[in-house]
C-alpha cells in the first residue's frame, strides 16, 4: 500500500480518497487560471474529492517553434500564488531545469517533473532538494518498472514525498496505450500513483505542427484506471478546450468535469479496499 504523503492540508495514498490534480494545461491569462481554479475548486469541495491546482507557466517540450509557450517563470508563478493564497489550494506546476524546480519550489506544493524528463538526473535532484512534493511522471519511453531508478534519486536526496504519474506508451507513431499493469507495478515503489486520463488519449506529434488527441476516450480509461484501484487522477481542464492554447484536443470541457468526476468516484468507492 502507498505510503502517506502530505499535500497541503491533506494526505494522499494508504487507501485515502482519491484526489485530483487539475487545471489549464498552460497559463493562458490570470483571468483563465483564476475562473478555471475557482471552479474546480468548488466542484471539489461539493464531491468531497482533495484538489491540487495545475498550470504550467512554460510549456518548453511544444511541437512547434511557434506553439504558445506560456508566460514564463516570472509572471506564472506570481499567477500560481495568487490562485494558492485566494482559493487556499496546493499549487503543482512543471519544470525543466535546475533553476527552475529552485524557484518553483518557492512557490508551489508539487513540482512536476516531465514524462520526457524523467531521467534527468540533476533535475531530479534539483526538485527533490526543494523538500516539496515530486511528482515523476512516467515516460512514455520506459517501462513501469524502470521508473524505480527515477524513484532512487528523489529518495537518494532525502526525499520521499514522491507521486507516480502514468501517462501512456508510446505505440508506433503518433499514438499511446495504456497498459493497466503498471498501476500495481508503480505502487510497489511504496508511492502514491496517479493516472493522467488526458495525456494518455494524446496524439503525439498528430496534428503536424502539434499534437492532437482524443479526449472522447478520457472517460473510460479513467474509470478502468478507477477500477484497478490508483490514488489520484490528473486531468488537464478548459472552459473551451477548441480554443486552448494547447492540449485542446486531449483536455476535457469544464461543464463535463462534474459527471466524469462522479462516475470515477462512484467506480473507486466499488473497488476498494485499493492495495
Amino acid at each position: 500500500m502507498a505510503q502517506l504523503v502530505d499535500i497541503g492540508t491533506f494526505k494522499v495514498g494508504q487507501g485515502q480518497r482519491p484526489f485530483l490534480i487539475a487545471g489549464p494545461c498552460v497559463i493562458e491569462s490570470e483571468q483563465l487560471v483564476m475562473d478555471t481554479a475557482g471552479q474546480v475548486a468548488e466542484l471539489t469541495k461539493t464531491l468531497g474529492i482533495p484538489y491540487i491546482f495545475k498550470s504550467s507557466f512554460d510549456k518548453a517540450n511544444r511541437t512547434s517553434i511557434k506553439s504558445f509557450r506560456g508566460p514564463g517563470i516570472k509572471e506564472g508563478l506570481a499567477i500560481l500564488k495568487k490562485v494558492k493564497d485566494h482559493f487556499v489550494l496546493p499549487i503543482l506546476t512543471d519544470v525543466h531545469t535546475e533553476e527552475q524546480a529552485t524557484e518553483a519550489g518557492k512557490v508551489v506544493d508539487v513540482l512536476q517533473i516531465p514524462a520526457f524528463l524523467c531521467r534527468q538526473t540533476d533535475l531530479l535532484i534539483a526538485a527533490a532538494q526543494t523538500g516539496k512534493v515530486v511528482n515523476v511522471k512516467k515516460g512514455q519511453f520506459l517501462s513501469p518498472i524502470e521508473i524505480g531508478n527515477a524513484v532512487k534519486k528523489v529518495e537518494e536526496c532525502g526525499n520521499r514525498r514522491i507521486l507516480l504519474t502514468e501517462r501512456g506508451s508510446s505505440f508506433g507513431y503518433n499514438n499511446l496505450v495504456v497498459d493497466m499493469r503498471s498501476f500495481p507495478i508503480l505502487r510497489n515503489f511504496g508511492y502514491p500513483v496517479v493516472f493522467d486520463a488526458t495525456h494518455s488519449v494524446q496524439l503525439p506529434g498528430g496534428g503536424g505542427t502539434k499534437s492532437s488527441g482524443q479526449r472522447e476516450f478520457v472517460e473510460p480509461l479513467a474509470c478502468a484506471a478507477a477500477g484497478a484501484g490508483v490514488d489520484g487522477f490528473f486531468m488537464e481542464v478548459h472552459p473551451n478546450p477548441d480554443e486552448a492554447l494547447s492540449d485542446g484536443p486531449n483536455m476535457v470541457p469544464l461543464h463535463q468535469l462534474k459527471s466524469l468526476l462522479e462516475r470515477i468516484m462512484r467506480i473507486c468507492d466499488a473497488a476498494k479496499p485499493r492495495t
